[in-house]
């Protein structure tokens, strides 16, 4: 009788593990297929935290995802959340790429920029933004303009000279809620610098009514380009090696800007550190932080000049923009590949685009 007792209760444990078992294989398929996932995800960078601040804007542990790979050197994204998809430069190749979850990285224009320009080292479009209509807006290396493209697909070219002469090669741009647009304009795309028709690298506006005026000649390089949140300051980066900055300038209520403005970042020592690239294109959030591109890969400061951390991915990166559903995605151009990292924030141009306030 004992005998038989202990037969039935190790009979029972069996059947237990058995039924145990049957029952955990969904988890276990579960937690393969996410393993198999991860595997399949390449991620790259790490974060680092110079201020406690910085763990409310992104999670520590983050890093960046590879959506595509294989460029010439990305730049310029912008999200469009109408089409919900994410379009950037790739300038050498003069093409502008579109990615999408749902279908992958693909060819959105070709050519983006220079048709036949034989100074141009760089033929391609470079920084995007959307206007209020939803529009993309160009900055075209190749041509040494600024367009437009209509909603059948057609060029508008926006501004090519100022005061009779032609610029550089226009760059980076953001467009504020008058439908002013802000671009800069160094000589990176120009292959014969010598024959630049203008002998300064300036900051412009574009007005509502299509005019054309100078903001500041002051800096020597300059290349991203940012508003805040209330459209009261404009941001500057500086990609020139000996003053590799960040500048403010106030514009007031009547659009006037100073033109000499103030330091909002120095970004020398972290250049001396060794660590790749220059400051580049930036993003600003709902709160008025500046997520700028620049050495080690992306610092995150906040309005009162004080940087909180890094993305630091290794490469040289070129620029970055909020997007997603949520809008709370960063995508970031860097080098020869388009990834994207979570943040806890979101982004301001995202919300600008849908019409919503930042606060």
């Amino acid at each position: 009788m004992v005998n038989y007792l202990i037969r039935v209760m190790m009979l029972k444990k069996v059947l237990v593990a058995v039924l145990m078992l049957v029952a955990y294989q969904p988890k276990l398929k579960a937690q393969e297929d996410s393993k198999s996932l991860d595997a399949e995800k390449q991620l790259v960078g790490r974060i680092e935290q110079l201020d406690p601040a910085l763990s409310e804007l992104i999670d520590v542990d983050a890093k960046m995802e590879i959506l595509a790979s294989g460029h010439l050197w990305t730049e310029g994204p912008v999200w469009d959340p109408a089409a919900n998809h994410l379009l950037f430069s790739d300038v050498p190749q003069n093409k502008i790429y579109c990615w999408s979850a749902k279908l992958g990285n693909s060819v959105f224009m070709d050519p983006s920029g220079s048709t036949g320009e034989d100074n141009a080292t760089e033929p391609g479009s470079n920084g995007l933004d959307l206007d209020q209509k939803g529009r993309l807006l160009v900055c075209d290396h190749g041509n040494r303009r600024v367009y437009r493209v209509e909603t059948d697909g057609t060029k508008t070219s926006l501004a090519d000279r100022y005061a009779g002469q032609r610029f550089n090669s226009p760059n980076d741009l953001v467009s504020n809620s008058a439908g002013e647009i802000y671009f800069t304009d160094p000589p990176y795309g120009l292959r014969e610098r010598s024959k630049r028709e203008l002998d300064f690298c300036g900051v412009f506006r574009i007005g509502i009514d299509g005019s054309v005026s100078l903001v500041t000649k002051e800096l020597e390089l300059p290349n991203g380009v940012a508003l805040s949140p209330d459209e009261k300051t404009l941001y500057v980066a500086q990609s020139h090696g000996p003053a590799p900055i960040y500048q403010a300038y106030s514009i007031s209520a009547d659009g006037k800007i100073d033109p000499a403005g103030k330091l909002f970042y120095d970004a020398t020592q972290l250049v001396a550190a060794g660590d790749p690239g220059l400051p580049d294109g930036m993003a600003v959030d709902v709160h008025g932080n500046l997520w700028a591109t620049g050495p080690g890969g992306v610092l995150i400061i906040s309005p009162a000049g004080k940087l909180f951390g890094r993305i630091m991915l290794g490469k040289a990166t070129a620029n970055c923009c909020f997007g997603g559903t949520a809008g709370s995605t960063l995508f970031i151009t860097s080098t020869d590949r388009v990834g994207r990292i979570e943040t806890k924030t979101k982004g301001l141009s995202f919300l600008k685009i849908l019409g919503q306030s930042a606060r």
